[in-house]
This record gives C-alpha cells, structure tokens and sequence, in this order.
C-alpha cells in the first residue's frame, strides 16, 4: 500500500527498527526492490534525487510505485531526496510523491528553520511528510559536495529548538557518515547520536548509509534511528553488473537480458540490508 514516511517510521518505531531507504536511479531498478521488500514482509522507502524525478518524470515515478505497492501489497513510501528547490518540491508534492526531504542543511540556523517551515506547511496541509537536516553529511550527492573540513556534526541543543520550530516528521543527523562512500567504513559518533535521541522525540535518519559498518547498525537503531539510507551500493553494483554483461553480449541481443542480472543485484542487496534494519535481535516497543 501506498504510505507516508511518518506511517512507516511510526510502525518502526513501535518494533524498534528501522525503514530502509533506497535510491532508484533508473525505473528498472524499482521492481527488484519493492519485490525485495515484499519477499520479507518489510516496508520500504524508494527515494528519487530530483535530477531523477526529473530524468523520468515525477508522474511517472508516482504511477509505478503506486502499482507495484498495491499489486505486491507491500507498504510503500515514495520520497524526495536531497531537495533544496522549493518549485522541485512542489512539483513532487503535487505529482503525488508521499514523503519529501527539505535540505537546508547549507543555510545559517535560522534561515534552516523559516524554509523548512514553509516547505512543511505545505506538505502538511497536503498529507506529505516531510525530513529536515541538521548539520551537514560528508562526501558528494548529485554534486553537492562537503568535504571532510566543512562537515558538521549536529549539536542536540539545535535539535531540539530546530524539531519544535519547524514540526518536521524525521530528523536527518550529521554524525560522521558521507555520501557517495563505499570503499571505506565511517566511525559513526553513537555517543552524539545517544545525545541527540535523549532530547528529540521525532524519529532519527542516517544518510550516506553504504558508508556505515553493518555490525553498527543496532546501536542505531537502539536510539532512534528509524529511515536508513542506503544508495552508493545500490549504484555501483548495478553498475557493475550491467558492464559486464554489456561487455560479452552480442550487440543485436535483447537489452533485457543485461539489465536483469544488474536489477537482481539490488534486490538482494535491498533484502540483505532490509533483513539487518528489522533488527531481528531486540525487543519490540510492543512486549
């Protein structure tokens, strides 16, 4: 079924897991993982960067991850990443995507408040849910790049004052991780992390998650992680994948049978990853 980003982090909340968000870059990965989620009974987020939405068309996305959620009977958001135009935000929003991501995470404190607010506003009235950002993610995300030097760690103090202004629906934290990073492994800061969910009460998002060592992933989710994203990976076995099939098929063979196998990639990295998120190993909110 078709879901928002806060009916989904609600139910994470209530089993102590977390939802795993997964960046489509093409339509022909979309299948494999919302198929990958359903073989596992889990919910999912599918994410679009604006030059994805864009690439395909926001309609379009909406269209298919709407069918396959209702034909595959799986629990669904669709999502906006990384937007910092306000028109790529409407644009989503009244194409039908259910969930979106206000980044102003490059913007002084106070100007990061008024324009998350005004962008959750507008959701809000519209049934969307919507992320903010505090404190910045290293690395590169569809060229925006922070380096090492100019990340910056979220403080809990701003948290706080930042969640009651702006009345977001999850909180994206700085907390050592970077996009675009899958050659190395992030020492992420759980002791900030731990500060940070002892005051806040909306739940918590690791961007830059390929980075982030698996065996990590439970304290995390211990304290209030609830939307983990995970897109380099994703990507670049994909990528691959599809080259080296490309590289041995003749050229009058059907495209079909060199992007099943890239397609088949993701959906196991999808469950493998989605099986660590449910965080089988601790209690429910429920007992």
């Amino acid at each position: 079924m078709y879901k928002t980003l806060k009916d989904l982090t609600n139910q994470a909340e209530k089993l102590n897991m977390t939802v795993g968000a997964f960046n489509m870059h093409n339509l022909e990965m979309l299948p494999g993982m919302i198929r990958g989620a359903k073989e596992l009974g889990a919910p999912i987020v599918i994410q679009t960067s604006v030059d994805t939405a864009k690439y395909i068309g926001y309609s379009v996305i909406v269209a298919v991850v709407k069918q396959l959620a209702n034909e595959l009977m799986v629990d669904v958001a669709l999502h906006l990443d990384h937007a910092r135009d306000f028109d790529a935000i409407k644009d989503a929003i009244d194409a039908g995507y259910s969930s979106i991501m206000f980044d102003g995470s490059n913007l002084p404190f106070k100007e990061n408040i008024a324009k998350t607010k005004l962008v959750v506003e507008y959701a809000h009235t519209r049934g969307v849910s919507v992320e903010g950002e505090l404190g910045t993610i290293g690395g590169t995300e569809e060229g925006i790049s922070v380096s090492e030097e100019d990340k910056v760690y979220t403080r809990a103090e701003d948290a706080v004052v930042f969640v009651r202004e702006t009345e977001v629906d999850a909180l994206a934290v700085g907390i050592g991780t970077n996009h675009g990073q899958f050659k190395s492994k992030t020492d992420v800061q759980v002791p900030l992390l731990k500060e940070i969910h002892s005051v806040v009460d909306v739940p918590l998002v690791i961007h830059g998650g390929t980075g982030v060592k698996e065996e990590d992933y439970p304290e995390l989710i211990n304290n209030g992680i609830r939307k983990f994203n995970v897109g380099t990976e994703l990507l670049v076995n994909w990528t691959q994948e599809a080259k080296e099939c490309f590289a041995e098929t003749a050229v009058n063979k059907s495209l079909r049978h060199n992007i099943i196998p890239a397609n088949e990639k993701v959906k196991e990295i999808v469950k493998h990853k989605i099986a660590l998120f449910m965080n089988l190993g601790e209690k429910s909110n429920l007992e």
